[in-house]
């Protein structure tokens, strides 16, 4: 009840307010972004400083900084100001085809280019006005999950990765190895000794970041040489062309590796666990009815995108 008592009494056109000051770090250019008088926002910034306790801006020499707090509160800002706009933008009764809704989805270029693209054309047959907003993740926004999905619409990544969190599966994928056409090291088959000895292009590898086949290598007892870290799994076979560098990529990526021109894709000499690829979002968007329509969205076009591999797939060499 205090906390309500304590919300009530501030204007939330402050969170405004701070998040120009925070963004341009200057009341004069903060003034100007929001078509505000100066001492206006002057005004805001003592009421700012008065409710948090710190001076927000503090001033170095000819120019203002941001203070530690301040910095702090910048994610919080732009997450809160993005979740206010949701509450708003919200309707008591919804018609998709009429709707000029955004959604935002977190994903890697693998989700984007496989499901997203589907997602994509489905929204613009059935709900022209609607747009999706599709947003790289980093292993930052990953661990941060439960936090980031409060003000955005969803995620896609595969599962070993996020949990607690309600979540749609979405189609199945596999592992391929891709290699150089030039690469003399690798015959036929890519074999264990290959995957020991060659030097290796990867996605991510952090601590909490690294694909499911990656992990099964080392569980194998082989503690991959890796030469190149990129964070986009399309980009692995530019990274290998010309080199004796190994990558890997799901299987639904081939035709992709394949228009780079100059790799070969092979299987793997273990069986790799599948990818079951998921849309995951946050709790409180479950009674939402926009949402439940996004989601059987994504559920129309993991259905495309799943009998699309099992009919067109290119054959890997066995």
């Amino acid at each position: 009840m205090t906390n309500n008592v304590q919300l009530s009494r501030l204007d939330l056109n402050l969170l405004i307010s701070l998040d120009a000051l925070i963004t341009e770090r200057s009341v004069t250019r903060a003034a100007e972004r929001l078509h505000l008088s100066q001492p206006a926002l002057s005004a805001s910034l003592a009421r700012l400083r008065s409710h948090f306790g710190d001076p927000i801006l503090a001033r170095r020499g000819n120019a203002y900084e941001l203070t530690p707090f301040a910095l702090r509160l910048a994610e919080h800002t732009t997450t809160a100001l993005e979740a206010a706009r949701r509450v708003f933008e919200s309707q008591a009764t919804w018609e998709p085809s009429e709707s000029e809704r955004e959604f935002s989805i977190y994903g890697s270029d693998y989700g984007f280019t496989t499901i997203g693209r589907v997602v994509s054309e489905l929204a613009a047959e059935r709900a022209p006005g609607v747009r999706f907003r599709f947003m790289l993740h980093n292993p930052m926004v990953v661990e941060d999950a439960a936090n980031r999905l409060r003000s955005v619409d969803g995620m896609v990544i595969p599962h070993g990765f996020l949990s607690g969190l309600p979540y749609l599966d979405l189609w199945r994928d596999g592992w391929v190895a891709v290699v150089s056409s030039s690469n003399q090291a690798v015959g036929e088959k890519i074999t264990m000794e290959n995957i020991a000895e060659l030097p290796w292009v990867m996605t991510y590898q952090t601590r909490s970041a690294s694909t499911s086949a990656e992990r099964q290598i080392m569980q194998l007892g082989v503690e991959p040489r890796v030469d190149v870290v990129v964070e986009s799994f399309q980009s692995l076979p530019h990274f290998v062309v010309g080199t004796n560098r190994i990558a890997l990529i799901q299987a639904a990526l081939i035709p992709f590796a394949l228009r780079v021109g100059s790799v070969r894709v092979l299987p793997l000499p273990f069986d790799a666990t599948p990818l079951v690829n998921a849309l995951w979002w946050h709790p409180v968007h479950n009674r939402d009815s926009e949402h439940e329509w996004m989601r059987g969205l994504f559920k129309d076009a993991a259905d495309i995108v799943a009998a699309a591999a099992a009919k067109d797939a290119p054959k890997v060499p066995a």
